[in-house]
């Protein structure tokens, strides 16, 4: 039998100017990382809230279905618990999902948001669609454990124990090309067919976007479109805050107030003519199965998930409208660009003047009715924080900090690795130089610099951390 979510009961051993403002801290330079803001890179709302590109928004619980893995390197082995995660999804809904990113901790209770390839590894990961057909022909996806027992000849049957951790290990091989193998033989049996059978498959679509996230224009005419996407059957559209006041309304295509949208509709905001320079948003919202499939990337570091599971779930967007009567008028939005090692900042100038800015040593301009997307080249696990100035002063902001790539990826994954099990939460100190770990599991907390210990609070598991074997003394 097939499911697109297994039951939750399953548990494992255990239960105009763009300023440079651009704050690029010295505390990067020497390898240390404060707990940072949206990994998302989207510049905040009209109310001061943060846009995302638009999905579910989740946070992660802990690795619930799972058994042993043991990663090998030149250094010796490395006892890792392999498995199925759990999320809460904001609104209702569960999520359930496996690890792209091995050696990176996970951080309990970290918030994570649906997002494209492109913001994470998958990005420049040749074999990320394998990983796709692996979550689509595996557990939970497949919940009928015999036939997939069957499928992969694997004798002696599979538990969800077996067949999360087979799965899971089959899945680090392709993301972080880890040369790693499931403890027990059925899960191992499992891994191996998995590995050899998947076929690469196209990303999934966002289970909820608005494209684009940004417009602008003058008050008097209708800025947009804003195109829903969603595999959802419909959508519910709530009109900005303040429409009362404004008087800013959302309008279809053929001009009617619109409450309600389904995919490919088109969303207009309709400005007054007599309105004061401004922006305002609009947010749409669903109940939908989110993809299998679909990367989830934590709005700190806390390592990537894929989605292998969802239960009916809320997902939400939000568009802004920008306006003006004349001068410049831009929109912004921004997203990660992992396969160029950057961010990239789109913006659309839909003024009578040209928009220009200065950033990191370069002069930019936008033209009149013009739309450009400017690449920021940034250092992995680099902090940023850019200041964007509109006309008439008010202000938008890009934080974040770009986590593209695994630690095998970056060349040279840290030998002294730990990874803290499942499910207790526990403290440890950094004595490698591996950035990933140096900062603490809480917003908030303070950075490290160098080998000072600090604090973690750690999901282990698939986040990894787990106690590396030690070397026989005799």
């Amino acid at each position: 039998m097939f499911s697109s979510f297994s039951a939750l009961s399953a548990r494992g051993r255990g239960a105009g100017r763009l300023v440079a403002s651009t704050v690029v801290s010295g505390l990067v330079a020497v390898g240390v990382l404060a707990a940072a803001g949206p990994a998302s890179a989207a510049p905040a709302t009209a109310d001061g809230t943060t846009q995302t590109q638009g999905g579910a928004t989740a946070t992660i619980g802990g690795l619930k279905t799972y058994g042993d893995a043991v990663i090998h390197d030149a250094t010796g082995d490395l006892t890792v618990s392999a498995g199925l995660f759990e999320m809460s999804v904001e609104g209702g809904g569960t999520l359930q999902t496996y690890c792209v990113d091995l050696r990176n901790p996970t951080q309990r209770d970290a918030k994570y948001h649906e997002t494209s390839w492109s913001g994470t590894s998958l990005g420049a990961n040749k074999d990320a669609g394998k990983i796709r057909w692996i979550l689509q022909n595996s557990y939970p996806q497949v919940n009928d454990l015999a036939a997939l027992a069957a499928r992969a000849r694997v004798s002696g049957g599979l538990t969800e124990q077996d067949a999360a951790a087979g799965t899971q290990v089959a899945i680090w091989r392709y993301s972080d090309g880890a040369v790693v193998d499931a403890v027990d033989p059925q899960a191992e049996q499992l891994a191996d067919y998995l590995e050899k059978s998947a076929r690469k498959l196209a990303e999934p679509a966002a289970s909820l976007a608005l494209d684009p996230p940004a417009v602008s224009g003058r008050p008097g005419g209708l800025l947009g479109p804003v195109t829903v996407h969603t595999n959802a059957a419909g959508v519910t559209v709530t009109p900005p805050a303040d429409a009362a006041t404004t008087g800013v309304r959302v309008l279809d295509k053929a001009g009617k107030v619109v409450t309600s949208a389904i995919n490919g509709s088109q969303l207009f905001f309709d400005v007054p003519e007599d309105a004061a320079a401004g922006s305002a948003d609009l947010t749409v919202q669903a109940s939908t199965t989110v993809p299998v499939g679909r990367a989830f990337a934590s709005e700190g570091r806390s390592q990537t998930q894929i989605l292998a599971g969802s239960s009916e779930s809320t997902v939400s967007a939000t568009a802004s409208a920008t306006w003006a009567e004349q001068g410049a008028i831009p929109a912004l939005s921004a997203v990660r660009n992992c396969a160029e090692g950057g961010l990239d900042i789109t913006a659309v100038n839909e003024g009578d003047e040209e928009f220009g800015f200065p950033l990191l040593g370069a002069e930019y301009t936008i033209a009149a009715g013009e739309t450009r997307t400017v690449t920021i080249p940034l250092q992995e696990d680099q902090a940023y924080d850019f200041a964007v100035v509109l006309p008439g002063g008010a202000e938008q902001r890009f934080s974040g900090v770009l986590d593209c790539r695994t630690q095998g990826s970056a060349g040279g994954a840290s030998t002294q690795t730990q990874t803290l099990g499942e499910p207790n939460p526990a403290t440890m100190s950094d004595t490698t130089s591996d950035v990933n770990l140096a900062e603490t599991g809480s917003s908030g907390a303070t950075p490290v610099i160098g080998g000072v210990a600090i604090g973690l609070v750690l999901i282990g598991g698939a986040a990894l951390i787990l106690v590396r074997k030690r070397q026989t003394q005799d």
